[in-house]
């Protein structure tokens, strides 16, 4: 017991790594902040395409979204910022991380949002349109104000997992908590340090 202890919950380098950690916080803020905001706006607008009326919007929104759901995310930040350099666009490691975020929850989200619209009665469209409201006006102020409600759940869940998925941003060099704590347990050669970073992600996502 003594030596789990000492391996995992080292009392001197838990606290030091503690603070340590606790430092990197405004960057995880940061990349969760971005990566939220630019994620749902990017799946709205997929959603909103995949419920065109052009079919060749419904196409291509369909097949970003089957393609985005279906590469993982890890592979998508090492694209970004290992491979785009190859053909001339650098990009800086947190931006990196806001674009990956993005383009694999914004697919994500995109069918929430689809299936929150998709739940509202065709009637409600039906008699906005009877009192001279377009389609977009519609969809504007009697749609999406009911189908927001009904998707805050899953799209919580969606920001549930993107708290946890922000570790796999420490290949690409971004500074947040497992990176610093991989780096810390490289210094004290204990483990120690990511024993932290797990409480500190269960802290963030209990909530």
């Amino acid at each position: 017991m003594g030596e789990f202890i000492n391996g995992y919950l080292n009392p001197e380098i838990f606290a030091d790594s503690f603070w340590l950690l606790l430092k990197t916080l405004p960057v995880v803020f940061e990349v969760l902040v971005l990566g939220l905001v630019f994620s749902y706006a990017w799946g709205l607008v997929l959603a909103l395409l995949r419920l065109s009326r052009f079919r060749v919007l419904r196409l291509l929104s369909g097949a970003y979204i089957d393609l985005f759901r279906g590469v993982p995310l890890l592979l998508l930040f090492v694209f970004i910022y290992y491979g785009l350099p190859l053909v001339g666009v650098r990009l800086d490691a947190i931006i990196s991380g806001v674009l990956g975020l993005t383009l694999c929850y914004g697919a994500y989200s995109a069918e929430i949002f689809r299936a929150g619209i998709q739940a509202i009665h065709k009637g409600q469209m039906e008699a906005a349109r009877s009192l001279g409201m377009t389609s977009g006006q519609a969809m504007r102020y009697v749609i999406l104000p009911q189908a927001i409600k009904l998707v805050i759940p899953p799209l919580t869940n969606e920001f549930i997992a993107m708290i946890k998925d922000t570790s796999l941003m420490s290949v690409i060099t971004v500074p947040e908590l497992l990176f610093t704590a991989k780096e810390k347990m490289g210094v004290v050669a204990n483990p120690t340090p990511l024993t932290v970073a797990a409480i500190i992600y269960v802290i963030f996502t209990i909530p």
